[in-house]
């Protein structure tokens, strides 16, 4: 696996494997724990991504197997959170952030080693798919720290575990296992902790050697449905521009032929 240029202390890292690009939250002495350099990078990394036609799949991780990551590293907040005022310019760069992940084209699959709290949390929800190992903890408990989820924050877990499971989450601020993430939807599935980078990695390389036109229009469409937007005719009609693809074509015709498609379009 190649790496880009990104020194080895940047706190975000991108690794390349042909069509897949794995994003590493690279702070392992603290945890993976984010600053607001971190946040930002993240997103710069992100939006770059999504600008990417030949990127087929992002895989999400932490640094090392301890932590995904546990959240805001706290010490930073006597300098840079300390007030409303700095509180709302670093709630901007988290929502940038935040809104960058969750509105890549690619698929992102979060490759999860044990701790997943607070921002952690947060970060994971955003992606399509989520694979954690049996260690794994989770959980928001930042009611004792006096703190609010801001709306961009609270609307990837809303999503996925709905508002009745989101404020017991919140209001009980309790630390739980994988199997109750999973029940809760927090997870799509459990591994064995020692196979967790191979269920990621399995489950990125199954993506990427689909077609890529088409996993752009499924993201797109889930969204739609998923934020109420009334759909036009056009939004409708659009399901069907895949029969005008080079991916449809390649796709049928090895299915025809009994032959393993292999997709260029981008």
């Amino acid at each position: 696996m190649s790496a880009t240029p990104t020194p080895d202390s940047s706190p975000i890292l991108r690794q390349r494997e042909g069509d897949i690009v794995t994003v590493v939250l690279n702070r392992p002495e603290k945890l993976n724990a984010f600053t607001i350099d971190s946040w930002r990078l993240l997103g710069d990394t992100f939006l770059d991504l999504d600008a990417d036609d030949s990127v087929r799949c992002v895989l999400l991780r932490g640094a090392g197997e301890k932590a995904f990551s546990p959240g805001n590293d706290i010490s930073e907040f006597e300098t840079a959170r300390s007030n409303k005022r700095q509180a709302v310019e670093y709630g901007a760069v988290m929502r940038r952030t935040i809104e960058a992940i969750g509105n890549c084209r690619h698929p992102v699959v979060a490759q999860i080693h044990g701790i997943c709290v607070g921002g952690g949390m947060e970060i994971a929800s955003l992606a399509d798919i989520r694979i954690c190992g049996e260690s794994s903890r989770f959980g928001v408990p930042i009611k004792n720290l006096g703190l609010v989820m801001s709306y961009s924050e609270l609307a990837p877990l809303v999503r996925l575990v709905g508002p009745s499971a989101a404020l017991q989450v919140l209001l009980e601020g309790t630390i739980f296992d994988a199997q109750e993430a999973l029940r809760l939807g927090v997870v799509t599935r459990v591994a064995p902790d020692a196979q967790v980078a191979e269920e990621a990695r399995a489950a990125a390389r199954r993506i990427a050697d689909g077609a890529p036109l088409v996993a752009r229009w499924h993201k797109k469409f889930i969204r739609n449905l998923v934020s109420g937007k009334a759909l036009s005719d056009a939004d409708r009609d659009e399901a069907f521009d895949c029969f005008d693809t080079e991916d449809f074509r390649t796709g049928y015709q090895a299915f025809l032929a009994k032959a393993k498609p292999q997709f260029n379009a981008r």
